[in-house]
């Protein structure tokens, strides 16, 4: 519902001081100006947009200058022709690689939280299992992936596995902090309240972590379209089934490199896609409450 400044400024100062009022008046008048949304553009989205053409035209007339193969250095209007031409076959692996990184993700999100819960329930068991989750970070993927292919077999499954381990840490962690970050002050209040440790890590610590587990979201969720493209290099399938990995090797081998680039902007697209929708679930989330995500007057 939109406000009057009229009637922002009948308000009686015991309800609404006189300073925040003017303040109050001077925003909504600003936000009625027909100009807004010219500035809001020119501010927050010229900038990128000029950039991008700047780049995207540098590099289409230093190509055409230089006369350099397509196989070296393909002009961006050969990119564009060669996802075109193979509209199909690019949206089939994009699909491919979609549904890869949504399973390793939402496998994660579950493995993850739930072990960072288990694992804030007691110290004894956070000290004695956390340090091998650390060790699982730290060893390269590339270095496990032929045993995930040897006990899983090639195919969706191994990538799955692939694309959960890489993103299943983020989670684990920042979740993990955010529950041993409880206010104290409010713990002790739920310890005078009788409430059990179920009761404390429902009501009480899950909550508080939200914010942090948002955090963890937003980095596994790109972390999940990197780990199903390095599963697919390792163990992915062949065909019209394989994924954005086999399709970039494909291309590769061929010295396809319109359709490389292609293939690799479709990659960096999908993990730009995923990160933005976590990032308005993460909006929609804390807006009315953490600091955040609330919108904040300059």
């Amino acid at each position: 519902m939109a406000v009057d400044s009229n009637y922002v400024q009948m308000l009686p100062d015991e309800i609404f001081p006189a300073r925040e009022r003017a303040a109050w008046a001077s925003r909504l008048e600003e936000g009625a100006s027909p100009g807004r949304a010219f500035l809001h553009f020119m501010k927050h989205v010229a900038p990128p947009l000029v950039a991008f053409v700047v780049f995207i035209g540098g590099w289409e007339f230093i190509a055409y200058l230089l006369k350099a193969p397509v196989y070296l250095l393909p002009k961006p209007s050969d990119i564009v022709m060669a996802a075109i031409e193979n509209a199909g076959g690019l949206w089939m692996a994009v699909s491919t690689t979609t549904l890869e990184a949504v399973l390793g993700f939402f496998l994660s999100i579950i493995l993850g939280v739930s072990g960072a819960i288990l694992l804030a329930m007691s110290k004894w068991i956070e000290k004695g299992v956390y340090p091998y989750a650390i060790i699982l970070q730290t060893i390269p993927i590339v270095a496990i992936a032929p045993l995930i292919v040897i006990w899983f077999d090639a195919g969706m499954n191994a990538i799955v596995i692939i694309a959960f381990l890489i993103g299943f840490f983020p989670m684990l962690s920042n979740t993990l902090i955010g529950l041993n970050s409880t206010d104290q002050n409010m713990s002790n209040l739920f310890y005078l309240y009788n409430a059990n440790s179920l009761q404390t890590m429902w009501k009480l610590r899950i909550p508080a972590a939200l914010p942090y587990i948002v955090a963890g979201l937003k980095i596994s969720c790109t972390l999940s379209v990197v780990g199903a493209i390095v599963g697919e290099y390792i163990a992915g399938i062949g065909g019209g089934n394989g994924g954005l990995g086999y399709a970039i090797t494909y291309a590769a081998a061929r010295l396809k490199t319109p359709y490389l680039f292609a293939c690799g902007l479709s990659a960096s697209a999908l993990g730009i896609l995923f990160f933005l929708l976590v990032n308005a679930f993460a909006k929609w989330m804390l807006s009315s409450w953490h600091e955040s995500e609330m919108k904040k007057d300059n």
